[in-house]
């Protein structure tokens, strides 16, 4: 199998053009001069002279030299830092799409948000009233295309590009409130011929009850804070097209028999739509500076069922894309000091630590790069492997871990214990993080619940397509990526 351009690093990319700035990623940290780690996955970038020339250049002001966009590229590529994009020079060439089914209150509010500065067209996908749609569109000036049967938020969106003719797309589904000008910020970026598509940050809205403020807090499409790259495998692998603007090109040029998103896909397509721009070599970003709001559930019964249909997507998605879905990421030396912890074996887990910080420790030294950190990296890891399998057992083995929870005949209380760090840890160590408005017992069992509805949907949807790859671990052999030196 060919490796694609968007993951080989030899391959000829066109550099970032000139007037782009770029900002360092928070984790990006310089190890010397010539040295730098950071980036998603973690990776030690080396710098050479010239390189380290064009960094000046970028460390004071925007993209000039050839040299500047080429480390400017790598860089944002790596997920060392993130574009940022130059004052457009005119508007941009776009039409806003917002896919509707029923609704019609949240479609009301939805282009009742918008600013007007660009052509909406409105895609009825056979709502039960198709009258009040139809005067909801025309209140607000948008055109409107009906389809005769329904087909999904997917198969509007294909029916719309039949309809558009500008140069980029905004989606935008009829449940989101969009900010002032989202739109046109993200079109800045399209400077970059490489970018395909960009999203905003999807924020929920919901109500003052227990689901709502959970939700709030730790909504499924609201992706956080942090610019990112998308791609498989990295810290943010996806974006939802609740709201997207693309190029329209880069879409027709990925389409599957003249469709866009995959009509057979009523959930998970617009995953598929990323990994299949990503795949032909485009990029894809999300910048979370532009946000737009997004109505959620506020009863249980309609966050669950939700969540449900959401994990119903992965199996799939894992047929379309095997090599890009993985609940869980192992990586050996911390993986089996957790598994020593958990099974109440500190000697192994002592032993097999030092095997972790030994082993990282000679990777480091054979390249020259400082090992001072190390035992920091390395318990950082462990960390986020008990974590990992904490989530992953709630989500696809909860009643086991239940089961072997209750308290038996004979006492065991160590194996109780470990088995609840698992099942409580992550929720609880995301409300430290998160810090919501909603006491830690609530969080954590709200967050449990979601985990379990998730895991539901995946294991029906494993069930129905006959595969097991969307819970099969994945094992990582290489903990770190390491640039070999020359290369800027």
């Amino acid at each position: 199998m060919k490796t694609p351009a968007s993951e080989n690093p030899a391959a000829k990319v066109p550099p970032l053009p000139a007037g782009f700035r770029i900002e360092l990623d928070q984790d990006t940290k310089p190890l010397t001069d010539e040295l730098w780690f950071g980036g998603s996955p973690a990776r030690v970038l080396r710098l050479t002279a010239a390189g380290r020339a064009a960094w000046r250049e970028l460390e004071t002001g925007p993209v000039v030299s050839k040299a500047a966009g080429v480390l400017a590229r790598r860089l944002t590529d790596a997920g060392f830092a993130h574009p940022i994009p130059p004052e457009p020079a005119r508007e941009p060439d776009l039409t806003v799409v917002i896919p509707a089914h029923n609704r019609i209150g949240l479609l009301e509010r939805c282009l009742a948000g918008l600013d007007g500065r660009h052509p909406v067209l409105v895609v009825d996908d056979d709502s039960d009233d198709a009258a009040a749609v139809a005067a909801v569109a025309a209140k607000h000036g948008a055109k409107l295309v009906r389809r005769e049967s329904n087909g999904g938020p997917g198969a509007a969106r294909t029916t719309a590009l039949e309809h558009v003719d500008t140069e980029l797309v905004a989606f935008l589904d009829s449940d989101c409130v969009p900010a002032d000008g989202w739109a046109d910020r993200l079109a800045a970026h399209f400077a970059d011929p490489l970018l395909a598509a960009i999203a905003p940050r999807v924020r929920a809205l919901a109500g003052d009850t227990w689901a709502g403020r959970y939700t709030r807090a730790a909504g499924s499409l609201d992706l956080g804070d942090r610019p990112a790259r998308v791609a498989p495998g990295t810290r943010t692998s996806y974006v939802p097209t609740a709201a997207l603007v693309a190029r329209r090109a880069a879409l027709t040029a990925v389409a599957i028999d003249g469709a866009v998103f995959d009509p057979r896909l009523r959930v998970g397509e617009d995953v598929d739509l990323v990994w299949r721009l990503h795949r032909a070599g485009h990029r894809i970003r999300y910048a979370p500076d532009v946000h737009v709001d997004h109505h959620e559930p506020e009863t249980w019964r309609g966050l669950l069922g939700r969540r449900a249909r959401y994990g119903t997507s992965a199996a799939p998605l894992a047929r379309r894309h095997p090599d890009a879905l993985a609940p869980l990421a192992l990586h050996p030396w911390p993986t089996l000091t957790v598994g020593a912890l958990l099974a109440r074996r500190p000697l192994l887990a002592a032993a097999a630590f030092g095997g972790s910080v030994a082993s990282m420790t000679r990777l480091l030294r054979r390249d020259d790069i400082p090992t001072s950190g190390v035992v920091r990296a390395m318990a950082t890891a462990v960390e986020q492997t008990w974590l990992g399998c904490g989530r992953y057992g709630t989500q696809f083995a909860a009643p086991l871990l239940a089961a072997l929870m209750v308290p038996g005949g004979r006492r065991r209380w160590g194996r109780r214990a470990a088995l609840a760090s698992l099942l409580l840890g992550p929720p609880v160590s995301a409300w430290v993080k998160r810090r919501p408005a909603l006491d830690p017992v609530r969080y954590t069992a709200a967050a449990v619940a979601d985990d379990v509805a998730y895991g539901a949907g995946v294991w029906a949807g494993c069930l129905i397509h006959r595969t097991t790859t969307p819970i099969r671990p994945a094992v990582v052999r290489r903990p770190l990526r390491v640039d070999p030196k020359g290369q800027r």
